[in-house]
């Protein structure tokens, strides 16, 4: 166990994304886990909190297993994981037909999350991806690359925990990687959690709703 909480995570995850603070950083949470973790930064930073809208394409009796992963975006990204394709004998329409449910489940987020909200600007500033784990890598890889094609001047990767062989595949992907642990053997990212609670809808809006809030002003002295 290494993290109390999403919350415990983001909290020592910002501490070593502080050298970002004062150089206009925009942090990217992946929905849904990565908001909590993600709120935690952005308040450090005194950044403004997005999304990146990404969807798992789970392997078929194994959905926790990415085989794939669709990223929204003026483009859609579809990001597979050839390897696992290739073992799983998956065909070209079985990814099509599950592509088009996670995108159909992306549009119902963006509706719900980010309705009335435009999207933060992040050209020629420092962007940071943030997710609450990492395993395989191929929902993560798919959200980074639509975030580059956004032109930041710098992409950042910060995760709590992932595999270290799977960060290393990831560094071409990034200006930048941070994480604080690479436990090996690696489990399913939960296992490095006291509380891993589902995040819900509600607590995503929330989150992206005090992080828009307008900070309050400190009075000056008299």
């Amino acid at each position: 166990m290494i993290f109390a909480d999403r919350q415990d995570a983001g909290a020592r995850l910002a501490e070593k994304l502080l050298r970002f603070r004062g150089c206009d950083p925009v942090v990217m949470a992946l929905p849904r886990g990565g908001v909590p973790v993600a709120f935690e930064i952005a308040r450090a930073l005194d950044a403004p909190l997005d999304l990146v809208l990404v969807r798992k394409i789970g392997a078929p009796d194994q959905p926790e297993l990415a085989v794939g992963a669709v990223v929204d975006g003026e483009h859609t990204e579809i990001v597979t994981n050839e390897e696992l394709v290739a073992e799983l004998g998956l065909t070209p329409a079985w990814l099509r037909e599950h592509a088009a449910r996670e995108i159909r489940e992306i549009e119902r987020r963006r509706r719900l999350y980010t309705a009335g909200r435009a999207r933060v600007a992040i050209q020629g500033k420092v962007a940071i991806v943030v997710d609450d784990g990492i395993a395989t890598g191929a929902t993560v890889r798919a959200a980074l690359r639509a975030v580059r094609r956004r032109r930041p001047e710098r992409l950042v990767l910060a995760v709590p925990v992932a595999p270290a062989d799977t960060l290393e595949s990831l560094r071409g992907e990034v200006d930048e990687v941070t994480c604080i642990a690479t436990p090996w053997p690696f489990r399913a990212i939960g296992c490095f959690y006291r509380d891993f609670a589902q995040v819900g809808d509600d607590e995503v809006r929330e989150l992206l709703a005090r992080a828009a809030a307008p900070k309050p002003q400190v009075a000056a002295d008299a």
